[in-house]
């Protein structure tokens, strides 16, 4: 098989936070699961990106692992490296809306629904919301029910609680 491209990847070796990040030659494409290993990404570049090579690399890693290190421990509220996310032109506007909620706070799946201006699209952007392949940086975690509560989040309800606490984010549940 001829790879089109590399996907480089590496484990963030935060204490409480180890997390497979990856990217292409283009900017961070994918930040995995709190607790999961390297088969997660495995199962998204299959997916997104077939013809990709997937490649270990600390070095390459480094500057988005210094960027969560410093979310992580509180001195960052932002991302300011390139991403490489790839997914449908509903997805991608879904998720270019997730960027404008500032750190701490939430919105709910309507908010972003009538933000895109198709306030039928509940479920759509919930499902689009799903599909991010840049938790944190594309913030899905500060997505919320009308009730209050929390939920559908790819890395864990418990992982969406944790981020939503360091944030200090209104939460109910």
């Amino acid at each position: 098989m001829t790879t089109d491209e590399t996907v480089y990847y590496a484990t963030l070796s935060h204490p409480d936070w180890p997390l497979v990040l990856a990217a292409t030659e283009r900017g961070f494409c994918f930040l995995g699961s709190l607790g999961k290993d390297v088969s997660e990404l495995q199962t998204w570049v299959q997916k997104t990106i077939p013809r990709a090579e997937l490649k270990q690399s600390e070095e390459k890693l480094s500057p988005f692992a210094a960027q969560f290190t410093e979310y992580f421990e509180g001195t960052r509220t932002t991302f300011d490296f390139p991403l490489d996310m790839r997914g449908t032109p509903f997805q991608q506007s879904v998720w270019q809306a997730l960027l404008d909620i500032p750190y701490g706070q939430v919105r709910t799946y309507s908010d972003i629904a009538e933000h895109l201006q198709k306030p039928k699209a509940v479920r759509a952007v919930g499902s689009a919301i799903g599909k991010n392949p840049v938790m944190i940086v594309v913030p899905c975690h500060r997505v919320i029910q009308k009730s209050g509560a929390i939920s559908g989040y790819r890395g864990s309800l418990e992982m969406k609680r944790q981020l939503l606490k360091l944030e200090e984010a209104p939460i109910t549940g």
